[in-house]
């Protein structure tokens, strides 16, 4: 099925795919609720590995077949989304410029010099700071310059969640699916988090081209519930116009996103986020991030102990990386 709606599209081989189904049977059983899963794409691969890399896939594909030579995006300071982007142009021997923006104000030297930032310092991306400002223009002015001195540059946007990036969580659900069919389970719904909205996009037009009945919620990292949903289906347009897929009623219609776990912000973790991060280390061993996958699982548990998910039940946490962060964020624990 995969093949049929994504060959045509240039793609390449940068996923450690399948990328790992686990139980999580001692963290189910310390929330006594259904049985979590997790599907590990913090183990795409790819310096340190998350969800961006499927994405990449497709996105340096592209960029490639156009013959680009320089590969231009934009995020936090900390973005995950930075460190990959530099990952995949290095493997495939592109230039990249990071437009690096103060969206998360008020933090500390180690924001500020470590996590990330220090991974795409040493991926030697060439590195622009600037303000809370919008990214697109200054990445669309950035481009015409490049081009000026004579480069082809591709831009990708923040998140990496356009039309293109998008068929990378097309592949990444069929194959969540593929193996949850292959093990019998029958799992109710995956809970991730949601940001740029590519992920989301990308699950959900799986499911509808699977057939499958399988809920996807999107736990926000920052906007708001109708902002995050116009991201989200924004994306899942795109995409699916891309492949030729219409009739998307249903499928609009089931975009869910709850922004409860919010926090004080986009990159600002809540108490609650950060007692997530330590339940998942100390019953698992797995290590999430204060900016998105720990934001996620804060509201799964929220959600478990409200009853919205019950013994007897299977859910699946996609865990889409960024403990690469955690250095940064080292004030936020009490350790």
């Amino acid at each position: 099925m995969a093949a049929r709606w994504l060959a045509p599209h240039p793609r390449v081989a940068i996923v450690h795919a399948p990328t790992a189904l686990e139980r999580l049977d001692r963290l189910s059983h310390a929330l006594d609720g259904p049985t979590v899963w997790v599907k590990r794409d913090d183990c795409t691969g790819l310096a340190g590995g998350g969800n961006k890399a499927r994405k990449l896939e497709f996105l340096i594909g592209e960029a490639l077949a156009d013959a680009a030579d320089t590969v231009i995006t934009a995020g936090a300071v900390q973005s995950n989304h930075a460190r990959q982007v530099t990952a995949a142009a290095a493997r495939f021997g592109l230039r990249t410029i990071l437009l690096l923006t103060e969206t998360v104000t008020g933090r500390g030297d180690a924001y500020q010099n470590n996590g990330n930032l220090l991974l795409d310092r040493l991926l030697r991306a060439e590195i622009r700071r600037a303000g809370d400002v919008e990214s697109a223009p200054v990445l669309a002015r950035i481009a015409e310059e490049e081009r000026a001195q004579g480069r082809r540059p591709c831009v990708i946007p923040v998140g990496g969640s356009n039309a293109v990036g998008t068929l990378g969580y097309v592949a990444g659900g069929l194959e969540l699916l593929a193996q949850l069919g292959a093990l019998g389970v029958n799992a109710t719904t995956v809970v991730h988090a949601t940001g740029s909205g590519g992920t989301q996009a990308g699950l959900l037009l799986a499911t509808r081209m699977a057939g499958a009945a399988l809920d996807v919620l999107g736990i926000s990292v920052g906007a708001p519930v109708e902002r995050q949903r116009g991201r989200v289906l924004q994306a899942l347009r795109a995409a699916a116009a891309r492949i030729g897929i219409s009739d998307l009623h249903a499928v609009d219609a089931a975009v869910a996103v709850d922004d409860r776990f919010v926090g004080p912000g986009y990159g600002r973790p809540a108490a609650e986020t950060i007692a997530a991060i330590r339940i998942a280390a100390e019953t698992e061993g797995l290590l999430l991030d204060p900016v998105y996958s720990g934001k996620a699982m804060a509201g799964l548990i929220a959600l478990i102990r409200a009853g919205r998910f019950r013994r007897g039940q299977h859910v699946v946490f996609l865990h889409t990386g960024g403990a690469q962060a955690l250095g940064a964020y080292a004030d936020d624990f009490a350790l």
